[in-house]
């Protein structure tokens, strides 16, 4: 029965990403594993059921990453994944001892988070509990504390409804009026509607220091896959064609004149810098709509073995001028670490790329605009906007090519952490994408327009630049390492307190 619920905990919090709008079961999902854990009676035990939790949660989460090259990949990252709610569960085993226990079963799913964000390989953040509540009422917390907010929030939330649960079921008259039944009951409640009361402090879509039009062009590409660019100059005629329809659009008065026009990430696998017939075709759809362009490129470094995934701004007179080259790299996609190794066990290995990372502040300027860029993989990682509204970005564009995920949920889980980033910053924001889905983001989450997938589309909005922060960009980091640095005083609390003869194991 344990074994189950802890299953079903997973599948709950699956359950919460989009798509699907179902924010709510996350707490729920959290509630029903943290029954399940503290029933636990051995860390080894507990680390089996977060296990099972992983499984319920990443396996249903994560096919796309093996729609193409096989269920290997899949099924290893998923099981590295669930390995960290493992951690998860080894830990609410041993903060047994200490009091206020919800809080602290919280502060280690935060932890958890923290360390599946950084290791290995740099981390994989996909799946944080943030990255569910794009439609839910804790997504404005973002504006707080950014998504470690998010997720301490609604893991707490589903803690101290396991605590009431359990109060109340096993001594229904002497829990009332208990203070600690009373905190957990106002937590469960107070939380979310937080949340909801502070979406009344978001700025208003057009609030601003002054606006300017962009577009956004989703050329689309001539088939998904891997090999979706083995037809590169497909993929970069597709991304000029759209452009001077636009331009044509603008001409008959059916669409703005745009300030700044964003291509998705690899609109150009054919490197501009060295193929001339390639720069000529991006200068012309520069020209055409008279604006400079954001291109998504890949270019081959000077050793002519290693490549760079950059966003070049292309100015219709003068050309090519700053650039981002991404910092954020995805392992076992852009690059291979062990290739050898990993070579073993799969024909794959081969195929990922030799992709370098780059450096800079992750903002360009294009029409005297400040713009940061992360692209694709990069939006999952907190650092990355903080970098751009460090440097001055006034808006943010998420360039990125989902054709080699297929018709996944992947495109929608991204477009939900984009809205999580653009609500943490307080900018607007683009999303440019190679097949869809591509959107238009206000500073307070909402999709103000958005493509469908696998049409040539091209969204032109009016949209407001702003140079104030968000107390979450303020604090930067804090917020999730005060929750981590709480986490390991609790734990050593917790030794202290089983050495001393206290309680190892105690109802929520």
């Amino acid at each position: 029965m344990r074994a189950a619920a802890a299953l079903l905990a997973g599948l709950l919090l699956f359950g919460s990403f989009p798509p699907r709008p179902l924010w709510f079961l996350a707490p729920l999902g959290i509630a029903l594993l943290t029954l399940v854990l503290v029933r636990a009676r051995t860390a080894r035990g507990a680390a089996g059921y977060g296990l099972l939790a992983g499984f319920g949660f990443f396996l249903p989460l994560l096919p796309w990453t093996g729609i193409y090259v096989g269920p290997v990949p899949w099924l290893a990252l998923s099981t590295a994944c669930a390995a960290f709610l493992a951690l998860f569960g080894a830990l609410t085993y041993w903060t047994a001892p200490l009091p206020v226990r919800p809080l602290w079963i919280a502060l280690a799913w935060t932890a958890c988070e923290w360390a599946r964000s950084s290791f290995p390989f740099g981390g994989f953040p996909w799946g944080r509990l943030a990255f569910g509540q794009a439609d839910g009422w804790y997504l404005p917390l973002a504006a707080i504390g950014g998504a470690p907010l998010i997720g301490f929030a609604v893991a707490l939330t589903g803690t101290c409804l396991a605590y009431l649960t359990t109060a109340l079921a096993r001594r229904p008259r002497a829990a009332a009026g208990r203070p600690a039944l009373v905190a957990a009951a106002a937590a469960v409640i107070l939380l979310p509607l937080a949340g909801l009361a502070l979406r009344a402090t978001l700025p208003a879509p057009e609030a601003g220091d002054r606006t300017i039009t962009v577009a956004a062009v989703q050329g689309s590409v001539p088939r998904l896959g891997l090999d979706f660019n083995s037809q590169r100059r497909a993929v970069l005629d597709n991304h000029v064609r759209r452009t001077e329809q636009l331009a044509a659009d603008i001409a008959a008065g059916r669409a703005p004149k745009p300030d700044v026009v964003i291509w998705p990430e690899n609109a150009s696998d054919i490197d501009p810098l060295r193929n001339p017939d390639a720069a000529a075709a991006i200068t012309a759809a520069a020209r055409a709509v008279g604006a400079p362009i954001l291109v998504g490129a890949v270019l081959i470094n000077a050793d002519r073995k290693t490549t760079t995934n950059s966003v070049i701004v292309w100015d219709p007179a003068t050309g090519p001028a700053e650039r981002h080259d991404k910092k954020i790299i995805q392992p076992f996609g852009e690059y291979l670490p062990l290739r050898g190794f990993f070579r073993l066990f799969s024909d794959y290995a081969d195929r990922a790329g030799y992709f370098v990372p780059g450096d800079g502040t992750g903002t360009v300027h294009a029409a005297g605009i400040p713009i940061g860029v992360a692209t694709c993989y990069e939006v999952a990682f907190d650092r990355a906007f903080r970098d751009s509204i460090a440097a001055g970005a006034q808006l943010l564009t998420v360039p990125t090519n989902n054709a080699t995920f297929g018709d996944s949920e992947m495109t929608y889980q991204q477009l939900a952490m984009s809205r999580v980033r653009a609500v943490e910053h307080g900018r607007a924001l683009v999303v440019a994408a190679t097949s869809g889905v591509s959107a238009i983001v206000a500073a307070d989450g909402a999709v103000t327009e958005q493509s469908e997938l696998f049409v040539p589309a091209a969204l032109t909005a009016r949209l407001p630049l702003r140079t104030d922060r968000t107390l979450a960009t303020r604090l930067g980091p804090a917020p999730e390492y005060l929750a981590v640095a709480l986490c390991g005083l609790g734990l050593a609390a917790a030794a202290v307190l089983r050495r001393r003869g206290s309680a190892v194991s105690k109802p929520v």
